[in-house]
């Protein structure tokens, strides 16, 4: 005989497995989410006490994982259910667009950059790299940690161009601070690694700042 947990659990399969996510409370997904780490385990009350932690799904997924083991009912492996999604959606959107037309897919390409850099609690510099037809023909993170004059390197850039045989780059970074505004060292990078690129004959198209939900565009603002 199948208990009302168990039932209750294979519903929210069933009804997922027949409609996706449409008709779902976020508490449900939440819910769903923490049952691939405990199957057996009744995860409704920790999907809504997370929710209510937390304050949206978005917010659930990105949390610290030590902040998610607080809520009771959560352990390692409700977190390993809720992570492991999030990155196989940023592998998922990342496998999307490559070999898109980088301005045609522009939308789909923001949409991967915030989905994986917005919730980074530190800096990070990413290189998409661009065939002549202006294809992606890969995205790459090359420098983590506080962005200076000292900490992206012209020659590492150069190398990891040549490698993937660019004819263009877009270069990206976050600002956790949650500022899209460019400060004096991010403008005097892009410089440098214009001007580095630009000797082995490859374009600058665009460097953008990731803060939360907001992008700044060097091009959009002539600074490119």
């Amino acid at each position: 005989m199948v208990n009302s947990k168990e039932g209750h659990r294979q519903r929210l399969r069933e009804k997922f497995l027949k409609s996706g996510l449409d008709g779902f409370h976020d508490y449900e997904i939440i819910e769903l989410l923490l049952t691939l780490g405990t199957p057996r385990t009744d995860c409704k009350q920790s999907a809504k006490d997370a929710l209510k932690t937390f304050g949206s799904l978005k917010a659930v997924l990105e949390a610290d994982p030590k902040e998610l083991i607080k809520i009771k009912g959560i352990g390692n492996n409700n977190v390993f259910g809720l992570k492991m999604t999030q990155d196989v959606a940023r592998r998922y959107l990342a496998d999307r667009i490559v070999d898109m037309d980088y301005v045609r897919s522009s939308d789909d390409v923001l949409a991967y950059l915030k989905h994986n850099l917005r919730d980074k609690n530190r800096e990070v510099f990413l290189v998409i790299f661009l065939n002549g037809r202006n294809q992606i023909i890969k995205m790459e993170i090359l420098f983590e940690g506080t962005l200076s004059t000292s900490a992206v390197y012209p020659r590492e850039v150069v190398k990891r161009t040549i490698d993937n045989d660019a004819a263009a780059l877009v270069f990206v970074h976050n600002h956790p601070s949650g500022n899209p505004n460019p400060s004096q060292d991010d403008l005097t990078i892009t410089k440098k690694l214009k001007k580095a690129v630009q000797a082995i004959d490859v374009s600058v198209h665009d460097h953008l700042i990731i803060a939360g939900n907001d992008v700044y565009s060097f091009a959009d603002h002539g600074l490119i």
